[in-house]
């Protein structure tokens, strides 16, 4: 009888450590998605930047040229 007792005991303990790991690895992938949606994020802000950098110049040099 006491056989089982530790088996169901073991076997409790086994599924906590299995939640853990699935609780951790879903945190991680959230974790991922966050971190990939900021580098797009940044990367559209970077291209506006540039691109606003190219109008500036653009725009500099139609009133340098005026002259």
């Amino acid at each position: 009888m006491r056989f089982v007792g530790m088996l169901v005991v073991i076997g409790m303990l086994a599924g906590c450590g299995v939640d853990t790991a699935t609780t951790a690895a879903t945190g991680a992938s959230i974790k991922k998605q966050e971190m990939e949606e900021g580098k797009r994020s940044q990367d559209r802000a970077q291209q506006r930047i540039d691109k606003m950098q190219e109008q500036m110049q653009d725009r500099a040099q139609q009133a340098g040229g005026g002259y």
